[in-house]
């Protein structure tokens, strides 16, 4: 049996040749409906478009370099064993760059024996674009990727000339401090993340609406930790509960460094939330089998990481026309059992 070609499906869907090829490379000026059937139709013939054909001709490689380093080891995230929350995020933004047509490769300093920086394994490779997300944004080998002609997209930092996908930081903290209050908290203590972007709006976010409830917050009631990262949440932890003025409640920066903080709470006896209270911060799928079950902020990888592919597949197939847009993604609180009622 003969392979099928793009000439067998525009007979077969009375179409030109050239509407048949905007459908399968996800043209913008035909469409759904034509588009979904002209698909449809390619997949019933058993028709594979060649990727060297394709890529030949079009100039594209049809493939999008993500640059992933929050723990350096790539394989780490393939094996599920770095955070939950970046890796649901990749996992949905992978799907949606599938859906249009676009393979998906991890961005590396090796090919091989090899080494060389993230942007020239981006040329090496001829990603049409790159998703940057979990780095450190003051990394000079990512600043050069982001400053080069290479389409971009980045998840929980903004550039002023890319397009970004934020979380709601500003109202999931808004939102935990009212719950909080709500429950009759008045000395809330809260270990924030790194200096980044992200813990920039958490803090000016938290004091804001400490300030409007009328809440007075002790400096030593604040305190640094890092991201993911239950051993700097346990030493915060240890210096909040040897205060001699305790907090009755602790915010942490996300939900696995809570672990940290539970490990050490229990280490002094104590019991959550009779004892002391505690919320977290994403909604993954660990926050709900803590027991007590954790309140947190949810976050929505999957609208994360599908806008976030969107977003990208838009400035690498418009360029002309391309706006850099900065959405933010709202998250939504989940009430746990471990705030108590004072």
């Amino acid at each position: 049996m003969r392979d099928m070609t793009i000439k067998d499906i525009a007979k077969r869907c009375n179409v030109s040749t050239a509407t048949v090829s905007k459908a399968l490379n996800h043209a913008t000026d035909i469409s759904e409906e034509t588009a979904d059937r002209i698909r449809r139709v390619a997949r019933e013939l058993g028709y594979f478009p060649n990727a060297a054909a394709r890529a030949l001709k079009t100039n594209r490689s049809y493939n999008i370099g993500i640059l992933f380093a929050e723990y350096g080891i790539l394989g780490e995230l393939i094996k599920g064993q770095v955070h939950e929350f970046f890796v649901q995020v990749i996992n949905n933004f992978q799907v949606e760059a599938e859906r249009s047509g676009y393979d998906v490769t991890f961005i590396t300093h090796h090919i091989g024996d090899t080494k060389m920086s993230y942007f020239e394994h981006c040329k090496y490779r001829n990603f049409d674009g790159v998703m940057i997300a979990g780095v450190d944004f003051d990394d000079p080998e990512v600043l050069e990727l982001v400053n080069s002609d290479i389409p971009a997209v980045t998840v929980d930092h903004v550039f002023d000339y890319r397009s970004a996908v934020t979380l709601d930081n500003v109202n999931g903290i808004r939102d935990l401090v009212h719950y909080i209050y709500g429950k009759g908290h008045r000395k809330i203590a809260f270990i924030h993340g790194d200096d980044v972007t992200v813990t920039k709006y958490r803090l000016a976010s938290f004091y804001k609406t400490c300030e409007e409830l009328g809440i007075s917050i002790p400096a030593e009631y604040m305190r640094a930790a890092h991201f993911h990262d239950p051993p700097s949440c346990a030493v915060a932890t240890r210096e909040l509960l040897a205060l001699r003025d305790k907090p009755t409640c602790i915010m942490y920066p996300d939900d696995f460094a809570f672990i940290g903080g539970m490990e050490e709470i229990e280490r002094h006896g104590l019991s959550i939330p009779d004892d002391i209270s505690v919320v977290g911060f994403d909604g993954i799928y660990l926050s709900q089998i803590f027991r007590p079950r954790l309140t947190t902020i949810k976050q929505d990888t999957e609208r994360i990481g599908v806008e976030a592919a969107k977003l990208l597949v838009n400035a690498m197939t418009s360029p002309k026309v391309y706006i850099p847009t900065h959405t933010i993604i709202p998250g939504t609180l989940m009430e746990g059992d471990s705030v108590k009622q004072l």
